[in-house]
């Protein structure tokens, strides 16, 4: 293994296949409880899925690319369509002349709660016709080979699972594979929708909550992790703090992901605006230094991150 975090998405992993299979075989198991769990850890699921196609969890090729076939039937999706279409394509946002297939503007409602649902029925469509593209334009085919083997061990598995019991699987293995598959779509609606995605640094909405980062494997660190792809997840709460903070739209740091979902989608009818963001942006950049110094160290405060 690359780093000694990697146990706690491996941990995360294993309770999620551990609560699907426990709710197939074991009728006790089909509970509220356990329900909840299988969709919630479903999500978490495609947060390793993340996580591993930027820096793969091992040293040896052959374990990481089995652990795409584990992370795949988690999601009902081949793990290695992040490559073109998180890792190339959402990273460049649309400076390279092509389009993000998960851009927030694909979603226009008025009411900006559908924005939020709708969102997935919109991206993943045309995140998979632009890995399809992909494929076929520059015909790599290690790629093409390992994202074929996911896609049969995925649907293979699941399908042997419906076969065998047809309602179960549907109620207690696909439903929360897409779970997570379309809540992973989701983040990047919440995560950029109302940032100035030509910005340097007031691209991406952050979520600094120390709980919730050391659950999501600090990906509420949104915005260090576009500048700085290729850093290990472990390492994005302490660059955000020295990096970020100094230099941000301070109201694109939430202090909780539950409290601004309830406040932008449930209390409130129309969309985030950039216009207050790029205001702020200017009115950061000139900020003097010892304020800069002062932002960080209350960011490391609610953070927990120390030696900064």
């Amino acid at each position: 293994m690359r780093h000694p975090s990697e146990w706690r998405q491996i941990g995360i992993v294993t309770i999620y296949i551990g609560l699907l299979a426990a709710m197939y075989f074991v009728p006790a198991c089909r509970n509220p409880l356990f329900y909840a769990a299988a969709f919630y850890f479903s999500f978490l699921n495609s947060v390793v899925i993340h996580n591993h196609l930027h820096q793969g969890i091992f040293h040896r090729k052959s374990l990481n690319m089995g652990w795409r076939l584990v992370l795949s039937f988690g999601a009902l999706y081949p793990a290695s369509a992040n490559i073109p279409s998180h890792n190339l394509v959402h990273h460049h946002f649309e400076e390279d002349g092509q389009p993000d297939w998960a851009d927030p503007e694909i979603v226009h409602f008025r009411y900006n709660l559908l924005n939020l649902i709708h969102f997935p029925n919109v991206a993943g469509p045309q995140t998979f016709s632009g890995v399809q593209r992909w494929k076929a334009v520059l015909k790599r085919k290690p790629f093409t080979r390992q994202y074929y083997r996911e896609q049969f061990f995925a649907f293979g598995l699941t399908a042997v699972l419906l076969v065998h019991d047809f309602w179960t699987g549907l109620f207690f293995v696909v439903l929360p594979q897409l779970w997570g598959a379309r809540g992973i779509l989701r983040i990047n609606i919440i995560q950029h929708d109302g940032c100035d995605l030509t910005s340097e640094w007031n691209h991406s909405r952050n979520f600094v909550g120390r709980a919730f980062n050391w659950i999501m494997c600090n990906n509420g660190y949104h915005t260090i992790h576009h500048n700085k792809a290729g850093l290990h997840w472990s390492q994005l709460a302490e660059s955000h703090n020295r990096d970020v903070v100094p230099r941000i739209d301070p109201s694109l740091d939430e202090p909780s992901m539950f409290w601004y979902l309830l406040r932008t989608y449930g209390f409130r009818f129309l969309r985030p605006t950039r216009a207050s963001i790029a205001a702020a942006e200017q009115e950061a950049a000139s900020l003097p230094l010892a304020s800069r110094v002062d932002r960080c160290t209350e960011a490391a405060a609610r953070s927990g991150v120390s030696g900064l």
